[in-house]
């Protein structure tokens, strides 16, 4: 009778280990296979669309519209400035006559001098002198608004000499909004402020912000670049302008990781631009024991106009980029493939890991049926 149970038992084994293999995907596990998620693309109606990466398929991504990029006009060339202050509408002149004439219509009796007192530059850049009338004085320096001025006084005193002082208004001047030690407004001693130079009038940038971004609002267009960059790259550090407004603030863009990576989390960005191997790499990479080196996943969610007609984008809305890091091709490509704000980096399950799963479980199974075995 032991006998014939021994054979039953040696019959049954090849049964279970079969069922066991067939039955490993309803194993607990922390995130999909990669042929499961591949499988369901290849079906017609599966309403995404799955790309190997590959060295080929990198030149049709760089292709297709960015996604989640946070609205800017890019940012401002660097254009040479004047080396003086010049006259804006809002500015303040204070102007003073002096005039050694006996007779002259701009003094008083017996007086060499008279002041104009203080007067603010109009919106369309001009000043009222008496005698003479409105003169223009918006976009010359302090000295040519003189000039101006002192030549329309000819016909009414020929002797008389124009003193002016400038005091910068608002179209002058700088905003430094937040994210620096010392937030305010800064006049434009010049028109050769760069963007940095007016940081550190402001006392530099916080150190709690992280991967600080440069934000440069002029009239209604946005200019977004990271810090990191504007110190890299000296072109990159425009001069500002009159009634610019500088905002400094932390890199929000991130991405998700999830499954048998590292760590799961949202991770920020770190840098200007983020390749997908760095992305890997900042999550701690991928556990040993479970992640499928071969199926490395980047979920992305196209806006639907990228699927218009006469534009160049991907077949469906949702994306899948598989990445085999086992191979050479792969780990280039990944280098290469760049991470959007937004994204889902999913590290799927080994299938080897799951069946190792299921072995020590039948294992443990059989140790249990042995020790009950001996105890009869």
């Amino acid at each position: 009778m032991i006998a014939m149970r021994g054979r039953a038992a040696r019959l049954m084994t090849p049964i279970l280990l079969l069922s066991l293999v067939a039955g490993c995907s309803s194993l607990p596990r922390g995130a999909a296979l990669e042929s499961e998620i591949r499988r369901d693309a290849v079906q017609g109606e599966s309403g995404y669309a799955f790309y190997p990466v590959t060295r080929g398929l990198l030149p049709t991504v760089a292709a297709w519209p960015a996604v989640n990029v946070e609205p800017s006009h890019g940012w401002p060339r660097q254009t040479p400035g004047s080396q003086g202050q010049l006259i804006a509408p809002g500015d303040r002149v204070t102007i003073r006559f002096w005039d050694s004439s006996e007779n002259s219509l701009l003094t008083d009796s017996g007086q060499r001098s008279a002041d104009l007192g203080t007067m603010t530059v109009s919106p369309s850049g001009r000043v009222f002198i008496p005698y003479v009338g409105e003169v223009r004085i918006a976009g010359m320096s302090d000295a040519r608004a003189r000039e101006a001025i002192q030549t329309q006084l000819l016909e009414i005193s020929p002797s008389a000499q124009v003193q002016l002082q400038l005091e910068q208004g608002r179209l002058n001047s700088v905003d430094l909004v937040s994210g620096v030690k010392s937030p305010g407004s800064y006049p434009l001693i010049d028109r050769n402020l760069s963007v940095l130079e007016a940081i550190s009038l402001g006392g530099g940038v916080s150190e709690r912000l992280r991967n600080p971004r440069v934000k440069l609002q002029r009239g209604s267009n946005l200019y977004a670049r990271s810090l990191t960059a504007l110190y890299q790259n000296p072109a990159l550090d425009t001069l500002v302008t009159g009634g610019d407004k500088i905002i400094v603030d932390e890199d929000r863009r991130y991405f998700l990781a999830l499954g048998a990576a590292g760590k799961e989390d949202l991770v920020y960005f770190t840098q200007e631009d983020l390749s997908a191997l760095e992305a890997i790499s900042m999550i701690g990479g991928i556990a040993d024991t479970r992640a499928d080196p071969e199926g490395i996943l980047v979920l992305r969610e196209y806006p639907r106009e990228a699927l218009a007609a006469g534009l160049r984008g991907p077949r469906e809305t949702r994306v899948i980029f598989s990445i085999d890091l086992t191979t050479a091709d792969g780990l280039f490509s990944a280098k290469n493939l760049q991470i959007m704000p937004g994204d889902v980096v999913l590290a799927t399950e080994s299938p080897v890991g799951s069946l190792q799963l299921a072995l020590a479980i039948v294992g443990a199974g059989f140790g249990t049926i042995r020790t009950a075995a001996a105890l009869r």
